[in-house]
Protein backbone atom coordinates (compact mmCIF):
# COMPACT_ATOMS: atom_id res chain seq x y z
CA UNK A 1 0.00 0.00 0.00
CA UNK A 2 1.15 3.64 -0.42
CA UNK A 3 0.86 6.30 1.91
CA UNK A 4 -1.29 9.20 1.27
CA UNK A 5 -0.87 11.80 4.06
CA UNK A 6 -3.30 15.42 3.81
CA UNK A 7 -1.51 18.37 2.86
CA UNK A 8 -1.30 19.14 6.56
CA UNK A 9 0.61 15.99 7.06
CA UNK A 10 2.86 16.81 4.03
CA UNK A 11 4.03 19.56 5.23
CA UNK A 12 4.61 17.84 9.00
CA UNK A 13 6.75 15.46 7.19
CA UNK A 14 8.91 18.42 5.39
CA UNK A 15 9.45 19.83 8.56
CA UNK A 16 11.49 17.20 9.50
CA UNK A 17 13.27 16.17 6.74
CA UNK A 18 16.34 17.58 7.53
CA UNK A 19 17.65 16.52 11.03
CA UNK A 20 17.36 17.56 14.06
CA UNK A 21 15.33 20.88 15.01
CA UNK A 22 16.34 23.36 12.72
CA UNK A 23 14.76 26.21 15.06
CA UNK A 24 16.29 27.35 18.64
CA UNK A 25 15.77 24.46 20.99
CA UNK A 26 12.71 24.22 22.91
CA UNK A 27 10.79 26.65 20.33
CA UNK A 28 7.73 25.59 18.40
CA UNK A 29 8.05 27.43 14.61
CA UNK A 30 5.15 28.90 12.57
CA UNK A 31 4.68 26.16 10.43
CA UNK A 32 4.36 24.05 13.62
CA UNK A 33 1.79 25.87 15.83
CA UNK A 34 -0.19 25.72 12.47
CA UNK A 35 -0.45 22.17 12.72
CA UNK A 36 -1.23 22.87 16.79
CA UNK A 37 2.41 21.73 18.35
CA UNK A 38 2.30 22.21 22.02
CA UNK A 39 6.06 22.10 23.46
CA UNK A 40 6.31 19.57 26.27
CA UNK A 41 9.42 20.85 28.31
CA UNK A 42 9.69 24.45 28.61
CA UNK A 43 14.01 24.41 28.35
CA UNK A 44 13.52 26.08 31.76
CA UNK A 45 12.85 23.40 34.68
CA UNK A 46 10.60 20.44 35.01
CA UNK A 47 7.24 21.88 35.60
CA UNK A 48 4.38 19.09 34.67
CA UNK A 49 7.16 16.74 35.05
CA UNK A 50 6.93 13.75 37.73
CA UNK A 51 10.14 12.08 38.96
CA UNK A 52 11.86 11.18 42.28
CA UNK A 53 14.71 13.76 42.00
CA UNK A 54 17.20 11.99 39.57
CA UNK A 55 16.68 14.89 36.70
CA UNK A 56 17.39 17.93 36.34
CA UNK A 57 17.97 20.76 33.48
CA UNK A 58 20.68 22.44 32.52
CA UNK A 59 21.71 24.54 29.30
CA UNK A 60 18.02 23.62 28.24
CA UNK A 61 18.73 20.26 27.96
CA UNK A 62 16.95 16.94 30.34
CA UNK A 63 19.77 15.05 32.19
CA UNK A 64 19.63 11.83 34.53
CA UNK A 65 21.94 12.97 37.30
CA UNK A 66 20.94 9.31 39.01
CA UNK A 67 19.31 6.33 39.22
CA UNK A 68 15.56 6.55 40.57
CA UNK A 69 13.26 5.64 37.87
CA UNK A 70 11.71 7.04 34.78
CA UNK A 71 10.90 10.96 33.84
CA UNK A 72 7.01 11.30 33.18
CA UNK A 73 5.07 13.92 31.78
CA UNK A 74 2.16 14.54 33.95
CA UNK A 75 0.13 17.57 32.90
CA UNK A 76 -1.89 15.31 29.93
CA UNK A 77 -2.01 11.57 28.46
CA UNK A 78 -1.08 11.03 24.81
CA UNK A 79 -3.58 11.17 22.68
CA UNK A 80 -4.55 8.47 20.81
CA UNK A 81 -3.77 10.19 17.43
CA UNK A 82 -0.75 11.76 18.02
CA UNK A 83 2.87 13.07 16.48
CA UNK A 84 5.78 13.69 18.74
CA UNK A 85 9.20 15.31 17.97
CA UNK A 86 12.43 15.19 19.95
CA UNK A 87 16.04 15.54 20.01
CA UNK A 88 18.15 12.94 21.89
CA UNK A 89 21.74 12.25 22.38
CA UNK A 90 23.65 9.45 24.45
CA UNK A 91 27.24 8.67 25.94
CA UNK A 92 28.96 5.80 24.77
CA UNK A 93 27.29 2.87 25.30
CA UNK A 94 23.98 4.40 26.66
CA UNK A 95 20.77 3.21 26.54
CA UNK A 96 16.86 4.77 27.34
CA UNK A 97 13.90 5.14 25.76
CA UNK A 98 10.79 6.84 25.24
CA UNK A 99 7.60 5.17 26.57
CA UNK A 100 4.24 6.52 23.91
CA UNK A 101 1.73 4.03 24.58
CA UNK A 102 0.75 1.29 27.48
CA UNK A 103 1.81 -2.34 27.27
CA UNK A 104 5.48 -2.16 26.43
CA UNK A 105 5.03 0.70 23.42
CA UNK A 106 8.54 2.11 23.16
CA UNK A 107 10.87 4.31 20.63
CA UNK A 108 14.53 2.76 21.21
CA UNK A 109 17.17 5.22 22.35
CA UNK A 110 20.60 3.38 22.30
CA UNK A 111 23.87 3.43 21.43
CA UNK A 112 23.96 0.97 18.20
CA UNK A 113 27.83 0.85 18.35
CA UNK A 114 28.82 -0.69 21.77
CA UNK A 115 25.41 -1.18 23.60
CA UNK A 116 24.34 -5.14 23.03
CA UNK A 117 20.77 -4.01 22.05
CA UNK A 118 22.27 -2.65 18.71
CA UNK A 119 23.35 -6.21 17.99
CA UNK A 120 19.49 -6.69 17.31
CA UNK A 121 17.66 -4.34 14.42
CA UNK A 122 14.95 -5.68 16.67
CA UNK A 123 16.13 -3.45 20.03
CA UNK A 124 18.33 -0.82 18.01
CA UNK A 125 18.05 2.67 18.19
CA UNK A 126 14.51 3.84 16.78
CA UNK A 127 13.14 0.37 17.06
CA UNK A 128 9.60 -0.43 18.32
CA UNK A 129 11.63 -2.04 20.87
CA UNK A 130 11.47 -6.01 20.90
CA UNK A 131 8.35 -5.63 18.10
CA UNK A 132 9.71 -4.10 14.60
CA UNK A 133 13.28 -2.72 13.32
CA UNK A 134 13.73 -0.32 11.71
CA UNK A 135 14.19 -0.44 7.69
CA UNK A 136 18.48 0.86 8.30
CA UNK A 137 20.50 2.69 11.35
CA UNK A 138 20.63 6.48 10.71
CA UNK A 139 22.33 6.99 13.90
CA UNK A 140 24.47 9.58 14.68
CA UNK A 141 27.75 9.33 17.14
CA UNK A 142 27.75 9.44 20.84
CA UNK A 143 27.62 13.10 22.27
CA UNK A 144 25.55 14.35 18.76
CA UNK A 145 21.75 15.20 18.86
CA UNK A 146 19.73 13.15 16.85
CA UNK A 147 15.94 13.82 15.92
CA UNK A 148 13.01 11.54 16.69
CA UNK A 149 10.05 11.77 15.49
CA UNK A 150 6.70 9.22 15.82
CA UNK A 151 3.58 9.40 14.45
CA UNK A 152 0.47 7.40 15.25
CA UNK A 153 -3.12 7.31 13.84
CA UNK A 154 -5.17 3.87 14.24
CA UNK A 155 -3.41 0.75 13.69
CA UNK A 156 -0.24 2.63 11.77
CA UNK A 157 2.81 2.98 13.63
CA UNK A 158 5.71 5.20 12.44
CA UNK A 159 9.14 5.80 13.65
CA UNK A 160 11.48 8.35 12.16
CA UNK A 161 14.87 8.94 13.11
CA UNK A 162 16.81 12.13 11.61
CA UNK A 163 14.82 13.17 9.27
CA UNK A 164 14.30 9.18 7.21
CA UNK A 165 11.12 7.09 8.07
CA UNK A 166 12.73 3.82 9.61
CA UNK A 167 9.30 2.13 10.88
CA UNK A 168 5.96 2.49 9.01
CA UNK A 169 3.68 -0.47 9.87
CA UNK A 170 0.25 -1.65 10.40
CA UNK A 171 -0.31 -3.56 13.11
CA UNK A 172 -3.74 -5.14 12.35
CA UNK A 173 -1.79 -5.79 8.72
CA UNK A 174 -1.06 -9.80 9.08
CA UNK A 175 1.98 -9.64 7.73
CA UNK A 176 3.38 -8.22 10.78
CA UNK A 177 1.54 -11.00 12.76
CA UNK A 178 4.82 -12.56 14.31
CA UNK A 179 6.31 -8.92 15.27
CA UNK A 180 2.84 -8.59 17.24
CA UNK A 181 3.04 -12.08 18.95
CA UNK A 182 6.48 -11.21 19.67
CA UNK A 183 5.60 -7.70 21.73
CA UNK A 184 2.36 -9.79 23.46
CA UNK A 185 4.89 -12.45 24.86
CA UNK A 186 6.95 -9.52 25.95
CA UNK A 187 4.10 -8.37 27.88
CA UNK A 188 3.38 -5.83 25.42
CA UNK A 189 -0.26 -5.01 23.61
CA UNK A 190 -0.56 -2.50 20.75
CA UNK A 191 -3.87 -2.13 21.06
CA UNK A 192 -3.35 -0.08 24.32
CA UNK A 193 -4.19 3.22 24.41
CA UNK A 194 -4.05 6.08 27.15
CA UNK A 195 -0.51 6.36 28.98
CA UNK A 196 1.39 9.70 30.32
CA UNK A 197 4.59 9.98 28.09
CA UNK A 198 8.03 8.40 30.04
CA UNK A 199 11.35 9.23 29.01
CA UNK A 200 13.19 5.85 30.80
CA UNK A 201 15.82 5.80 33.36
CA UNK A 202 17.95 2.63 32.55
CA UNK A 203 21.42 4.09 34.64
CA UNK A 204 23.14 5.85 31.52
CA UNK A 205 23.73 8.82 30.63
CA UNK A 206 21.29 10.89 27.88
CA UNK A 207 19.82 13.90 26.97
CA UNK A 208 16.65 15.29 25.50
CA UNK A 209 15.16 18.60 24.59
CA UNK A 210 12.94 20.44 21.99
CA UNK A 211 10.12 17.86 22.97
CA UNK A 212 6.29 18.79 21.36
CA UNK A 213 3.32 16.89 20.35
CA UNK A 214 0.35 17.55 18.41
CA UNK A 215 -3.10 15.27 18.15
CA UNK A 216 -4.05 14.24 15.09
CA UNK A 217 -7.25 15.23 13.82
CA UNK A 218 -9.26 13.17 12.58
CA UNK A 219 -9.49 14.58 8.79
CA UNK A 220 -5.88 13.90 8.75
CA UNK A 221 -5.64 10.51 6.53
CA UNK A 222 -2.57 8.13 7.04
CA UNK A 223 -1.90 4.75 5.62
CA UNK A 224 0.99 2.67 6.23
CA UNK A 225 3.56 1.71 3.36
CA UNK A 226 4.55 -1.02 5.49
CA UNK A 227 8.11 -0.59 4.71
CA UNK A 228 10.34 -3.71 5.53
CA UNK A 229 12.31 -4.11 8.41
CA UNK A 230 15.91 -4.86 8.33
CA UNK A 231 16.17 -8.82 8.56
CA UNK A 232 17.66 -10.74 11.57
CA UNK A 233 19.95 -13.57 11.05
CA UNK A 234 19.82 -16.57 12.37
CA UNK A 235 22.49 -15.67 15.11
CA UNK A 236 20.26 -13.05 16.39
CA UNK A 237 17.31 -14.94 16.42
CA UNK A 238 18.43 -17.07 18.52
CA UNK A 239 20.00 -14.68 21.08
CA UNK A 240 16.46 -12.81 21.17
CA UNK A 241 14.77 -15.86 21.39
CA UNK A 242 16.85 -17.07 24.51
CA UNK A 243 16.51 -13.26 26.24
CA UNK A 244 12.76 -13.85 25.40
CA UNK A 245 12.38 -16.72 27.03
CA UNK A 246 14.40 -15.02 29.79
CA UNK A 247 11.92 -12.58 29.89
CA UNK A 248 8.80 -15.06 30.33
CA UNK A 249 10.31 -16.73 32.89
CA UNK A 250 11.17 -13.69 35.39
CA UNK A 251 7.75 -12.36 34.73
CA UNK A 252 5.76 -15.88 35.59
CA UNK A 253 8.30 -16.01 38.67
CA UNK A 254 7.19 -12.78 40.07
CA UNK A 255 3.86 -13.53 39.48
CA UNK A 256 3.94 -16.57 41.37
CA UNK A 257 5.68 -14.79 44.56
CA UNK A 258 2.64 -12.37 43.86
CA UNK A 259 0.45 -15.27 44.23
CA UNK A 260 1.63 -16.79 47.78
Amino acid sequence: MKTTFTLLAVVGSLLCANSVNAAKPNTISDAESELGFQLLFNGRNLDGWKHTGNWLVKDGEIARKGRGGSLVFQTAKVPDDFELRFDWKVAAGSNSGIYYRPGQYEYQILDNRKHADGKNPRTSAASLYFCMPPSRDVTRKPGEWNSGRIVCKGTVIQHWLNGKKVIDFDYANSQWKANVEILRLRGGKLAARGAHLSLQDHGDPVWYRSIRSRSIPSSENLVSENIAPQKLTPKVLAAEEKKLKGIIARRKKQNDRKQK
